[in-house]
C-alpha cells in the first residue's frame, strides 16, 4: 500500500518559453524577439501552459501516494537518489535519457506531457495513467524494460554514461585529432569526432550518419544500404556501434577505421591529440561535457548497469 514513506522524485525541465524569458528578462521582450524573427510566439505560450498543467496534475496525483521531491533537470548531476526512490519524468525523450544515466537501478515512469507535440519513444504514459501505474510500479507488478548504456571512462578517473550515444571530439566545429584503437587495430585520425551509439540511439544521430553515407554512395553510383549495419541491435544489446564523422585522410593516407562494433572482446580506446576544446559528452548534453584534451585516454564500452524504464 502506498504511503508517505515512499519518496517520489518528479523530474521536469524548463520549457522553451521559460528559457526565452530567462534569456530576455521579461515575457514582452521574449515575445518581441520571437515575433521580430517571424516566429509564432503563441505556440511557445500554448506549449508552456500545457506542460505546466500536466506537471501540476502529476504532482497532485503523486502527493496522494508518497512524498514528492520536484527536481529541475539542471540539478540532476548533483542529486543523490535513494535506492528505493520512484522516479517520474515529465518531459521529452531527451529528459528521460538524461535522467536514466544518473540513476543506479531505480525504475523510471515516463509521462508524455503532450502526445500531439512529442512522439515519445521513451514516454509510454499519459498523466492520467499515474494513479494506476505508481502502485503497480512500487509493488513490482509492472513490466520493466532494460536499456543498455554506453560508458566512457577517462584516464583521469572521470566517467560518463550515455543512454543514446556518446560524442568524442571538438567542442566547436573544428577538426579533432586523436589515435583510435579498435581491438588490435590502431590509427591516427583527423575528423569531426566520433559517435558511439547504443541500441536505443542507433536510429538517432548514428542513423543520420549512416543515411548520409548511403545517400552519398548512391550519388556516386554505389548502392549502399545502411540497414544491415544495425540489424540485431536492440535496446538491451550488450554491444555498441561507432562511426567516425567526416574522416580526413590528408597526406597520411587512407582512413580505414570509420565504423565498427564495440563489445567486451573489441573495445574502443581513443587518445586525444587536441591541445584544447576536446570534449566527451552524452545524449546531446554539451553542458555535462568532460574535457578530452592532449594526452587523455578514453575507453568506451558497454556500461555494467542498465536503465530501467517502466512500460
Amino acid at each position: 500500500m502506498d504511503g508517505p514513506e515512499l519518496r517520489i522524485v518528479l523530474i521536469h525541465r524548463r520549457t522553451r518559453l521559460a528559457d526565452l524569458i530567462a534569456r530576455h528578462n521579461t515575457l514582452d521582450q521574449a515575445r518581441f524577439y520571437v515575433e521580430r524573427l517571424g516566429g509564432d510566439f503563441e505556440d511557445y505560450v500554448r506549449e508552456d501552459a500545457r506542460y505546466r498543467a500536466v506537471l501540476i496534475q502529476a504532482e497532485q496525483t503523486l502527493r496522494a501516494r508518497g512524498r514528492v521531491q520536484p527536481l529541475e533537470r539542471g540539478f540532476l548531476p548533483n542529486y543523490l537518489f535513494g535506492p528505493d526512490d520512484l522516479v517520474v519524468v515529465v518531459g521529452q525523450d531527451g529528459l528521460v535519457a538524461n535522467t536514466l544515466k544518473y540513476l543506479d537501478g531505480q525504475a523510471v515512469i515516463a509521462v508524455n506531457p503532450d502526445p500531439s507535440r512529442f512522439s515519445g519513444v521513451l514516454l509510454p504514459f499519459a498523466v492520467d495513467d499515474l494513479p494506476a501505474i505508481v502502485p503497480e510500479a512500487r509493488a513490482g507488478t509492472r513490466p520493466i524494460r532494460d536499456l543498455a548504456m554506453a560508458e566512457a571512462r577517462l584516464s583521469d578517473g572521470q566517467r560518463l554514461l550515455a543512454v543514446n550515444d556518446l560524442f568524442l571530439g571538438p567542442r566547436r566545429h573544428t577538426t579533432a585529432a586523436y589515435v583510435l584503437q579498435h581491438g588490435e587495430r590502431s590509427e591516427a585520425q583527423w575528423s569531426s569526432g566520433l559517435i558511439v551509439s547504443t541500441g536505443l540511439g542507433a536510429t538517432g544521430w548514428l542513423g543520420s550518419i549512416l543515411a548520409g553515407a548511403a545517400a552519398l554512395g548512391g550519388a556516386l553510383g554505389q548502392d549502399l544500404d545502411p540497414r544491415p549495419l544495425t540489424e540485431g541491435l536492440t535496446w538491451d544489446s550488450r554491444h555498441l556501434l561507432f562511426a567516425v564523422r567526416e574522416p580526413y585522410a590528408g597526406t597520411a593516407g587512407r582512413t580505414e577505421l570509420v565504423y565498427g562494433r564495440v563489445d567486451a572482446r573489441t573495445p574502443l580506446v581513443l587518445e586525444s591529440r587536441m591541445a584544447e576544446d576536446g570534449v566527451v559528452f552524452s545524449d546531446g548534453m554539451l553542458d555535462d561535457a568532460l574535457p578530452f584534451n592532449a594526452g587523455t585516454r578514453a575507453e568506451v564500452r558497454v556500461a555494467d548497469g542498465v536503465g530501467r524504464l517502466v512500460v
